[in-house]
């Protein structure tokens, strides 16, 4: 069953078209993620999803609930995770957590999802003494405090280093092995990578591409390049296969049967008594598609 059904949407702001007949579905327990340059549409879309937004044209159904009119009943069995959440930082953790509890029927122990959310240490210090990671530690915990079915995830790693980023993959994916369905939004293509069954590409107010991130696009099947140091001494008229020689004085060698490609190359380099070194084969990274799968469209306010 679809947690999340989208057909034929639509949202326009005066003349700016922002949301032109988006449709996809999310299944239960998947994590997908919604990529899209500013102003692509993927915030109106998601806030159309969460009920915060009116919608012009199109069904949405979000946990067998038209958003526009589910009130209470959706707000119990969704979580929302914004860029920030807004608390007093007076309270301890502990404390927001059993506040923001008491607005639902059927909340998470706060003791549960603290330590889902790894903040154990943390549970009574006031929220002005966290650090930036764990703030947003913070704001994951209270969209899990309902006990969410669904929950949306918006930029949740903006700002992190990489070691707070890595911390907060392995938190969301612990929800994933919840049963939790998972919407995110996201700038990061490896956290895409990292963290989501399907992508969704947003651009211009329409989705450009939808699929598993290893092939979107068409990522999968796309040529790959082989790249190595020319050995001293050796022009890249004398190698095997046709090269460009890089800016970086790097051979490189696009190829649609890169395991045929490589064993000539390498077959050549051990008769010819030289290494090939810095080897490396490559297919284009879900940056490069999403960057193609983008590039031509015009950024209009979201």
């Amino acid at each position: 069953m679809a947690v999340i059904d989208v057909s034929d949407l639509t949202k326009s702001y005066g003349d700016v078209h922002a949301v032109r007949g988006v449709s996809f579905s999310v299944e239960q327990g998947e994590c997908v993620a919604v990529l899209g340059p500013n102003g692509a549409g993927k915030t109106t879309t998601v806030e159309i999803l969460e009920g915060y937004r009116t919608r012009d044209s199109g069904s949405v159904s979000v946990l067998g609930m038209d958003p526009a009119h589910g009130g209470t009943e959706l707000r119990q069995r969704i979580g929302i995770v914004l860029q920030e959440c807004g608390v007093d930082p007076y309270l301890t953790v502990s404390e927001v957590l059993t506040m923001h509890a008491g607005y639902y029927n059927k909340p998470l122990a706060v003791a549960d999802v603290i330590d889902i959310v790894n903040l154990g240490d943390k549970a009574t210090a006031r929220v002005k003494t966290l650090s930036g990671g764990q703030k947003r530690r913070l704001d994951v915990a209270l969209g899990l405090v309902p006990d969410p079915e669904l929950l949306f995830l918006d930029e949740p790693t903006t700002g992190f280093d990489p070691t707070a980023r890595r911390q907060a993959w392995d938190m969301i994916g612990n929800l994933a092995r919840m049963g939790k369905t998972v919407l995110l939004t996201t700038h990061y293509m490896d956290e895409a990578q990292a963290l989501a069954d399907r992508v969704i590409v947003i651009a211009a107010g329409r989705i450009v591409a939808e699929g598993p991130p290893d092939s979107i696009g068409g990522r999968a099947d796309a040529d790959a390049q082989i790249t190595f140091q020319l050995p001293t001494g050796v022009s890249a008229g004398a190698l095997p296969l046709a090269v460009e020689v890089d800016g970086d004085g790097l051979a490189v060698v696009t190829t649609s049967t890169p395991t045929a490609a490589l064993q000539t190359l390498t077959t050549w380099a051990l008769a010819n008594g030289g290494e090939l070194r810095q080897l490396s084969v490559t297919r284009p990274s879900l940056d490069d598609i999403y960057v193609a799968l983008t590039a031509d469209t015009i950024e209009e306010p979201s």
